[in-house]
């Protein structure tokens, strides 16, 4: 498999001393109950945040997605790194299961992401009226896409999902994605016989082809690279967020902690982090949710432990200042340097 078609999803470093000196930093002191939770989370390889992790109480925000009128949690389950490293069933339902249990109700999976749909097969069946269920196919053709949503919906335990993403776009042949018989057409057809309710675009790579299929008006959400390190390299926000503002396109982030260190090759090395300092992470993810057009973030954990602190940050969330969004720009300018077009090419 091309490695340009995995979707990464952001994963946490391990402590630092700026991570633990943190508190010192904002003034927030620690209970016993704090220190105990922040010693249980350090200690599982977790970058700890005060009040991060939060208790199971009080619902997640949610926003409207797009022209689609259905209403997601503004955090996105991402499935890709605990399917794609094989993580055993058992802990990978766990994890899931207390993700969608704490809230979350949009999950993304794909068909090329290892057992992660397999798992989810024995957890949505249960929660399908409370969940908005998202998954790929990663095809330019008809038939390919055929045995892909044949095999996902299988696999998922369910009759039919709630949005399909055709998968690294930016590295398609648009013309046979196009054509009659081509993986756009198929998905027409499947959303009229009820197999999806949505069709979506999902990818890091050249910005404008997203433009050109946007162009069809056949697609309803898009899925793209958007943090505030990438948008001085890919820039989605500049080239595919305002069109799909303009056509009411639901808009989902990801990559939204700058990604995994060392890019696609370390995809299943939970350990090396990502590219975001821990006492950045809120920052990060605010950013995300702050730009207009953007209804969620789908962050993908390792552990346990980083499944509630997702939910955490995610109930914490506020818009930045514009102190603070004029300090993480700076920041994110820096890193992208050291970045570079680390998913493929830009145009």
């Amino acid at each position: 498999m091309n490695p340009l078609d995995h979707t990464i999803h952001s994963v946490y470093p391990a402590p630092t001393a700026s991570a633990l000196n943190l508190q010192r930093r904002t003034g927030s002191g620690w209970s016993r109950r704090d220190f105990l939770k922040r010693s249980a989370l350090t200690g599982a390889g977790l970058a700890w945040l005060p009040g991060a992790v939060a208790a199971a109480d009080g619902p997640l925000p949610t926003r409207v997605l797009g022209r689609t009128g259905a209403r997601v949690t503004i955090l996105g389950l991402g499935t890709a790194p605990i399917g794609e490293a094989m993580t055993e069933p058992k802990e990978a339902a766990r994890i899931f299961g207390e993700a969608m249990d704490r809230g979350v109700n949009y999950i993304d999976t794909a068909r090329g992401y290892g057992n992660a749909e397999e798992v989810l097969g024995g957890l949505v069946p249960s929660r399908r009226d409370r969940l908005f269920l998202v998954t790929k196919v990663w095809v330019e053709t008809a038939t390919e896409a055929e045995k892909s949503l044949t095999e996902s919906l299988r696999r998922l335990k369910v009759d039919a999902v709630d949005l399909v993403h055709i998968h690294h776009i930016g590295g398609k042949n648009l013309d046979r994605v196009l054509a009659a018989d081509g993986v756009l057409e198929y998905l027409v057809k499947q959303r009229q016989a009820g197999k999806l309710r949505f069709i979506g675009l999902s990818g890091h790579a050249r910005p404008p082809r997203f433009v050109k299929m946007l162009e069809t008006d056949q697609i309803d959400v898009v899925m793209a690279v958007m943090n505030y390190a990438d948008r001085n390299i890919y820039d989605f926000e500049g080239t595919v967020l305002p069109e799909c503002r303009k056509r009411n396109v639901g808009v989902v982030a990801m990559k939204v902690y700058a990604g995994i260190k060392g890019g696609f090759p370390n995809h299943r090395k939970a350990q090396v982090g990502c590219n975001t300092p821990p006492e950045r992470l809120p920052q990060a993810l605010a950013y995300a949710l702050d730009l207009e057009g953007v209804s969620a973030a789908v962050v993908g954990p390792f552990t346990f432990e980083q499944a509630v602190q997702n939910v955490g940050l995610a109930r914490q969330y506020r818009p930045l200042t514009e102190a603070e969004r004029a300090d993480l720009l700076r920041y994110g300018q820096e890193l992208a340097a050291t970045l570079g077009p680390r998913y493929g090419p830009v145009a």
